[in-house]
């Protein structure tokens, strides 16, 4: 949604009449969760744009030959605080494991469900021995 569908938006539910409260309150309280979901979409949206073309610009710069071709990624994980120190880089290089062989598992297709193994007693029954009430 653009800026102007949500003034448009709001606008309208003013127009409403007041007596509807609850109700009127419920949809700009729905608006606002909105508008803030759009702009924290927007703002992942610019974060990951600027992860991905550092990326890329390591590899192209990997590929160049340049002697530091990391500057790009070092600087944009920095910007945002998400450089890896001390204890945490076993740790991240574990998870980019993990995650690893779990996405090369994702494509294959799920095992066929075991059959039960059916329990055979010789055709007698078990258990503890019970007689009818009449």
């Amino acid at each position: 949604m653009t800026r102007s569908e949500f003034d448009d938006i709001r606008a309208h539910i003013a127009a409403e009449d007041p007596r509807s409260g609850g109700l009127l309150d419920i949809a700009r309280e729905l608006l606002d969760d909105l508008e803030q979901a759009r702009m924290r979409e927007s703002i992942l949206r610019t974060y990951y744009l600027g992860l991905l073309t550092a990326a890329r610009a390591t590899v192209a710069a990997e590929m160049a030959g340049d002697a530091s071709p990391m500057t790009f990624l070092e600087h944009e994980l920095g910007k945002h605080g998400q450089m890896p120190s001390g204890e945490q880089i076993e740790r991240i290089l574990s998870d980019a494991r993990t995650a690893q062989t779990l996405l090369a598992h994702l494509g294959e297709p799920a095992p066929a469900p075991r059959r039960p193994v059916p329990i055979r007693f010789g055709g007698r029954c078990v258990g503890t021995p019970r007689r009818l009430r009449g």
